[in-house]
């Protein structure tokens, strides 16, 4: 058996393992469920321009800023924030996970 079997085995054991399984579930649900809500805030906002426009274009009180700019905000300030979220479940939770399932398997 050389170096390369030897790390398939490895691999094939760790995939095989039902802590890994349930990682990548958990994983795969978190990134879809984060999608969803970005998906959801970026159409919400191009159906606000495609039959709001006239809402969008009113200016906030007496300044020259409009409605627009700050949905606008919330919708890059938002891809933002569910990045950073994913990053920090990713850190705190999987990167743990991770690491144990390994260490397990003597990787």
């Amino acid at each position: 058996m050389n170096e390369h079997d030897a790390g398939d085995a490895q691999l094939h054991r760790i995939a095989a393992d039902p802590r890994y399984r349930a990682l990548v579930r958990s994983r795969g649900r978190l990134a879809w469920g984060l999608s969803l809500v970005m998906v959801a805030i970026f159409f919400g906002y191009m159906l606000l321009v495609a039959f709001a426009g006239p809402l969008l274009a009113t200016p906030i009180g007496r300044m020259t800023t409009t409605i627009g700019i700050p949905i606008g905000l919330f919708v890059i300030v938002s891809a933002i924030g569910l990045t950073a979220g994913y990053v920090i479940v990713a850190n705190r939770r999987f990167d743990v996970q991770i690491a144990a399932l390994l260490r397990d398997h003597g990787a």
